[in-house]
């Protein structure tokens, strides 16, 4: 009589257990797939060169936004991060400003929200308030509130292209301020963004504001964004260095006429000698510019007052330099 054995399988079956199998199968049931889409904060140092270049702005932001107010402090960027769209708009409270703009020559539009926080804010503190939002149950902007939103607008777009200036010249326009989120799609809803959050600190209380960018117009620049050090100068020490360069006071020399007179001649001069310049009113008269020839020009009248025309501009000073060799040789 030959001796059978159970195999395993039946042996688990008898004892109501499970195959090695089946458990591998199970345990292969129970792993969710992990989407990598949705990975949303961006890591430190992934976007170095929008991130340097917001921090410049900052700098000249913060001068002209206290035209608005003398209350307003610091301005400071809060984080940066990428979001869908969809999900972030869920998060803004209304009412709220959504200024839409471009960047030309990129080619999609950009975002710039305006929290009701910061307006209202800056309402209550010209009026002498607090420096926190009052409530608001569902209305829209006023007029003096939309002319705040607008105000503000205009300062945030003009400086912020005033610091792609130096790095990548762009043509900032407002194609419009919308009141209504779903006026102001700029990408589809699932689309991810690139999401920058500021804050201005008003007596301090700090109200938000914030920077939104489809993650794709940048792709044409991604050496700037993705650079360590995408700016090669300061704008704010660029513009003060402007400024103070456009205030010196410089001397402006028309030389009328070069002429020799010998010794016996000068020495015969007297009060009421005349000189005879010998020249017309169709030549062309040396222009200094602290004793560098710069202009020719024709003099003339204005009002009874004798006045140069500028008929040329000396290119490369190369006839500034003619005009100093023979300064030197007579």
């Amino acid at each position: 009589m030959s001796e059978e054995f159970l195999s395993q399988e039946e042996i688990d079956a008898l004892l109501g257990g499970e195959s090695e199998t089946e458990k591998k199968e199970e345990s292969k049931s129970d792993i969710a797939p992990f989407d990598f889409s949705e990975v949303e904060h961006i890591k430190k140092g992934g976007l170095p060169g929008l991130d340097m270049i917001f921090e410049r702005w900052i700098k000249v932001f913060r001068e002209d936004v206290r035209k608005i107010s003398a209350d307003i402090g610091m301005v400071s960027k809060d984080n940066m991060y990428i979001s869908r769209f969809n999900a972030f708009m869920m998060k803004i409270p209304l009412p709220a400003s959504f200024s839409i703009f471009n960047m030309r020559p990129l080619k999609e539009n950009a975002l710039l929200i305006i929290d009701s926080r910061l307006v209202f804010t800056i309402v209550s503190v010209l009026f002498g308030g607090p420096a926190k939002p009052f409530k608001v149950e569902g209305r829209e902007f006023t007029k003096l509130e939309t002319k705040i939103v607008y105000d503000f607008v205009e300062i945030i777009l003009k400086t912020f292209e005033e610091v792609w200036e130096s790095l990548y010249p762009v043509n900032i326009e407002l194609v419009s301020v919308e009141l209504n989120p779903s006026l102001a799609k700029i990408v589809s809803p699932n689309e991810k963004i690139i999401v920058v959050e500021c804050s201005l600190d008003i007596s301090g209380y700090e109200a938000p504001f914030f920077f939104i960018f489809p993650q794709g117009m940048f792709m044409p620049i991604k050496d700037i964004v993705f650079s360590q050090s995408p700016l090669t100068e300061d704008p704010v020490w660029k513009k003060n260095l402007t400024e103070k360069i456009l205030k010196l006071e410089l001397k402006l020399t028309l030389e009328l006429l070069r002429k020799e007179f010998k010794v016996r001649d000068i020495l015969s001069w007297d009060i009421g000698s005349e000189i005879v310049l010998d020249i017309t009113k169709d030549d062309e008269l040396s222009l200094y510019v602290e004793n560098e020839k710069k202009f020719l020009a024709k003099l003339g009248k204005v009002d009874k007052r004798y006045a140069a025309m500028i008929t040329k501009i000396l290119e490369n000073n190369s006839e500034g330099k003619n005009g100093r060799e023979e300064d030197r040789r007579e």
